[in-house]
């Protein structure tokens, strides 16, 4: 089952400033850690950025954030976007997402110091000294490139290079449409007030689907929702009186989701925040049925 999370890049585009926008991506990369969502997406929404906090900062910011603390220096160095990276709160991502495990029997994620000679390389990940590790065949590896390492043994060191995904959050930027036709994109729901009320009832069926098929969210910006940014009149989006609840109809003006979902009925704010509705959106939907 794999989970995604679709943000625009308009998502900064309230916050005063720099630092500000800075704290705002990281309560998204929490709430994204929290809910052991697979991919955080920014998709393009240039009619709503404001020209100070575009979408190669949200990503620069967001992908800082889900790097594990002992790569980032060597990752990123010193970059302006990152100015402010030191009020981004801690992630500690759990060991099943291998970013922070330290544990045996993990994965990490380590970046090649050195390529030498024999199919050996050396990496940090973040133990207490780089490591040589054999390259396996048929996989071929850079200086700078990031690598999926597996842990057997702590005491003593026990590790080999894994030809697979990195493990933990992955940030990617990508257009809506592609995202939404990905092979795994499981059931394909918008998070917006406009949208089919969420209700116990409605839960219980959707949880099985979501378990089943896994799942991708997109979410709006602040005073800037999915139909703003979609160009959709919102009174299309209700849901017709032929759907059978499971979502599987699409509205004419749909631009390919499976279900518009107001996860917040009776809000008590007039807006709630992006960050604010990533919790609120995904701690229901993250119930098993």
């Amino acid at each position: 089952m794999t989970v995604s999370v679709l943000v625009p890049s308009s998502l900064t585009r309230e916050a005063e400033d720099k630092r500000e926008a800075t704290r705002k991506l990281g309560y998204v990369a929490r709430a994204a850690t929290v809910f052991r969502v697979d991919r955080l997406l920014v998709y393009p929404d240039r009619d709503g950025e404001d020209g100070r906090f575009d979408g190669g900062f949200v990503r620069t910011v967001l992908r800082y954030a889900a790097t594990p603390p002992y790569l980032r220096n060597e990752v990123w160095g010193m970059r302006d976007e990152l100015e402010y990276a030191g009020i981004l709160p801690p992630l500690r991502a759990a060991s099943q997402t291998g970013s922070e495990s330290n544990g045996s029997g993990s994965s990490r994620q380590g970046i090649v110091t050195e390529v030498g000679p024999d199919q050996r390389v050396r990496v940090n990940c973040g133990l207490q000294h780089p490591i040589s590790l054999n390259v396996p065949p048929n996989m071929e590896v850079v200086e700078g490139e990031r690598v999926t390492v597996r842990i057997s043994s702590r005491r003593p060191v026990r590790a080999k290079l894994a030809d697979e995904p990195l493990p933990g959050l992955s940030v990617e930027r990508t257009d809506l449409s592609a995202a939404l036709g990905r092979e795994d994109a499981g059931v394909r729901i918008a998070a917006s007030r406009f949208g089919e009320e969420l209700t116990v009832g409605r839960l219980e069926t959707l949880a099985g689907r979501v378990e089943r098929d896994g799942m991708t969210v997109a979410f709006g910006a602040p005073e800037r929702g999915l139909p703003d940014i979609l160009g959709i009149e919102a009174p299309a989006l209700a849901p017709s009186d032929s759907t059978d609840g499971t979502g599987d109809e699409v509205e004419p003006s749909d631009p390919g989701f499976d279900l518009w979902l107001n996860t917040i009925p009776d809000q008590g704010s007039e807006v709630v925040r992006t960050e604010e509705a990533l919790f609120a959106t995904l701690a229901p939907l993250s119930l098993r049925a």
